[in-house]
């Protein structure tokens, strides 16, 4: 008896899963022993607990953090809210 289309396709997307999280995993190592310094400096001298807790994050999206990591990104933007922009205005008007 031949597989099916739906067992084919099943045993396609459960190898690219598994390599897909494989990857993250390996990513997630070395990304939290040198690529957090280099992304974000807050994250400079943070404790192993802290590290451990991003390591699922960093292991589910290990191709943006890769991306900015190569592209050397260094601390993440700003968040501009209106609020900041009419602090900023206010300032301006003041000085």
């Amino acid at each position: 008896m031949s597989p099916s289309f739906t067992d084919s396709l099943a045993r396609v997307l459960l190898a690219v899963g598994g390599t897909y999280a494989a990857i993250g995993v390996l990513f997630a190592a070395v990304f939290v022993a040198r690529g957090i310094d280099r992304l974000d400096p807050g994250a400079h001298g943070a404790p192993w607990t802290f590290r451990l807790l991003i390591v699922p994050a960093s292991a589910l999206l290990w191709p943006l953090l890769l991306l900015r990591w190569a592209a050397g990104a260094g601390a993440p933007p700003r968040e501009r809210t209106a609020h900041d922009r009419a602090a900023d205005a206010g300032r301006a008007e003041r000085a």
